[in-house]
């Protein structure tokens, strides 16, 4: 597990989809005398090939792992299938809504500042639906090359 290396040293975990994780997030993170800032990450197109929470099951996630003290719960995280832009954009349009409804909850230890969705394909999109942090390193430095 590579979560007792980085303990007390990130700023924030942006894949965070299961209990069971943050469970180990929480027990290292209180051995480092820290406070983990945590994304949930969700698998907004219910792809197999992908990790993340089922939102339908979202809900429950978030209020389990905000009953644990090390662990900061500060948004949410997603990557949706690749599909055309208008496609892209109903599923970041589903993730905002769904992150505006937990915001309005004011759950303790979830603050909601945090949507990241978007890459270089579709950031515009993910942006026009209420993205603020998005990833766009092939934009800047070139697609991957495999070896």
């Amino acid at each position: 597990n590579k979560v007792k290396y980085i303990a007390g040293r990130v700023d924030m975990i942006e894949s965070v989809d299961s209990l069971k994780l943050a469970k180990e997030i929480e027990k290292q993170f209180k051995k480092a005398d820290a406070v983990a800032n945590i994304l949930i990450e969700v698998n907004i197109g219910n792809e197999e090939s992908k990790s993340g929470c089922d939102i339908t099951q979202l809900d429950e996630l978030i209020y389990q792992i905000s009953e644990l003290d090390n662990i900061k719960i500060k948004g949410l995280m997603t990557i949706p299938p690749v599909c055309e832009a208008d496609e892209a954009r109903r599923y970041f349009a589903k993730m905002h809504d769904k992150f505006l409804q937990i915001k309005e909850k004011n759950m303790d230890n979830v603050s909601m500042d945090v949507l990241s969705m978007g890459m270089s394909a579709d950031y515009e999109q993910a942006i026009l639906e209420g993205s603020n942090i998005v990833r766009v390193g092939s934009a800047i430095f070139g697609a991957r090359k495999y070896i």
